[in-house]
């Protein structure tokens, strides 16, 4: 269903003093009137194309259990994607996957300056004085970025069912995947079905390593996802990896969690 959100960016839970800060970056398929549909029909509106399904119910759950703040996007991704910067050419897709975006193709400097303006500029602005504010209470914290992915790409299905994404500091995707053999049955992989290398850190980058926060990106492959009750356990799963990693890395704001 497509969102009926006007503004680009909200935060919830913006007093949790929990021992992590929530992105979730592609929240929203909504495509405001002032850009349209992008010359897209419903079912590409609907699709990952447009946003992460399942992500920001996710990143609720996990919210709620550590009392975490969460900051979501709530403009679809292929009016400007905000785990990209401006420079990026993948900010404002022509293309993705198999999805012509038509109202992207030939977008001009000025068309999409405005949209770093509209969407990219609110987005980043919340999340970095968020981080401020929670950083000059003087609690130690970790910033988490939950997202989905589709589980085939261009018709290859995709094994992995749990991503642990991470740039340059692995801090906590190192402690969360030392408690990876506790779920068995999952396929959890470190820096998959994307990496670094693919662009997909951007956040982590700017407002993570930037401000020398323990960070991570979780990627759930969307299938796991689709009813409460999968998401439900999902949430479970992660904070079984996560719980322990946070009181490894900050022993005494995790107990308080």
């Amino acid at each position: 269903m497509v969102e009926q959100a006007a503004k680009p960016v909200e935060i919830v839970n913006g007093d949790g003093r929990g021992p992590v800060l929530l992105v979730c970056e592609h929240a929203s398929n909504h495509f405001p009137a002032t850009w349209g549909d992008l010359g897209l029909d419903a079912a590409a509106r609907e699709s990952h194309a447009a946003w992460d399904p399942g992500a920001e119910a996710l990143a609720t759950l996990l919210a709620h259990a550590l009392d975490a703040p969460l900051v979501a996007g709530r403009v679809s991704r292929l009016i400007y994607d905000c785990n990209r910067p401006p420079e990026d050419p993948s900010a404002t897709p022509a293309r993705t996957e198999t999805i012509d975006v038509p109202g992207n193709a030939g977008l001009d400097e000025a068309g999409r300056a405005a949209r770093v303006r509209a969407v990219y500029a609110p987005f980043t602005e919340a999340l970095a004085g968020l981080i401020a504010r929670r950083r000059a209470q003087g609690a130690a914290f970790a910033l988490v970025t939950v997202h989905s992915f589709s589980p085939t790409w261009f018709g290859v299905p995709r094994e992995v069912e749990t991503g642990i994404l991470h740039d340059t500091d692995s801090r906590l995707a190192d402690a969360m995947l030392a408690h990876a053999p506790a779920l068995p049955h999952r396929r959890i992989v470190r820096n998959a079905p994307y990496g670094p290398e693919d662009g997909v850190t951007h956040t982590l980058r700017l407002h993570g390593l930037a401000n020398g926060l323990p960070n991570v990106m979780l990627e759930l492959r969307n299938d796991l996802l689709r009813s409460a009750p999968a998401r439900e356990e999902i949430a479970a799963e992660l904070l079984r990896l996560l719980r322990p990693a946070l009181a490894a890395l900050m022993p005494r704001e995790a107990q308080d969690a």
